[in-house]
């Protein structure tokens, strides 16, 4: 794994092939484009049909499942009765589980890449462990807060494969074997910035939603999180800052 971008043969930019784009400029200016100049009104105007169309056929992500158990139907409906909206926050508590499912998958990754490495490291590697099993232990304890109000931490709610698709490209970022510890660690800065605020929302809802001790539950994860992104960004400084050196 390299430590650093190397500088090479990048033939991405016009500064490479000064002439070539000379010539490439005075072809445009040669010969006019048949069609009148335009922005992006048209895709614009697209895009908002096929958003009207999908949601004439209120057409969405996914929904919530109602409850399988008595248990989950009796505080359903008690909620319903007091103005609530139980769905918002399962369907949170669900994105939140698959996000944390997902956190201890792209800390196995990104500690593959970081034992690859020549140097590795036995007390980074430590400390990445730790982080994943804390990531693993927030997931169960959503688990048992789910299982609390009734519902199905099984279930794939709406907003948890919003969650699963947003990760898709951190995912990718940690499994090539080209990217180098920096971008993985800018990676993992940006899953560790989403999961503080989320935290951070998720036991405003729970308490909004009158579930007190919930969110009591969420200070612990809260904490951890907080201490995760200190730990990654130090990673990142120390990492670009050794590189400049």
């Amino acid at each position: 794994m390299t430590t650093s971008a190397p500088m090479g043969l990048n033939r991405t930019g016009a500064q490479m092939s000064p002439e070539d784009t000379k010539r490439q400029i005075e072809a445009t200016e040669q010969f006019r484009q048949d069609i009148p100049p335009g922005d992006a009104s048209r895709i614009t105007e697209e895009r908002v049909k096929f958003i009207r169309e999908h949601e004439a056929i209120d057409e969405q992500v996914g929904s919530v499942p109602p409850p399988g158990s008595v248990k989950g139907v009796l505080k359903t409906g008690l909620d319903k009765m007091m103005g609530k909206n139980p769905e918002l926050l399962l369907d949170k508590l669900g994105e939140r589980l698959a996000y944390e499912r997902t956190g201890v998958r792209l800390y196995e990754a990104f500690i593959a890449k970081v034992a690859a490495a020549p140097d590795a490291r036995p007390e980074l590697l430590e400390t990445l462990r730790t982080i994943q099993q804390q990531e693993a232990e927030h997931m169960q304890l959503l688990r048992e807060s789910i299982e609390t109000l009734g519902a199905d931490p099984t279930a794939m709610t709406p907003c948890a494969h919003v969650s699963g698709t947003m990760a898709q490209g951190i995912i990718q970022v940690l499994t090539d074997p080209r990217t180098n510890m920096a971008q993985c660690l800018n990676a993992m800065l940006t899953i560790e910035l989403t999961d503080n605020a989320a935290w951070e929302l998720l036991i405003e809802l729970a308490r909004q939603a009158n579930h007190p001790n919930i969110a009591s539950s969420f200070e612990v994860p809260m904490r951890h999180e907080e201490e995760h992104l200190v730990k990654i960004k130090t990673m990142l400084s120390d990492e670009l800052k050794a590189q400049l050196s």
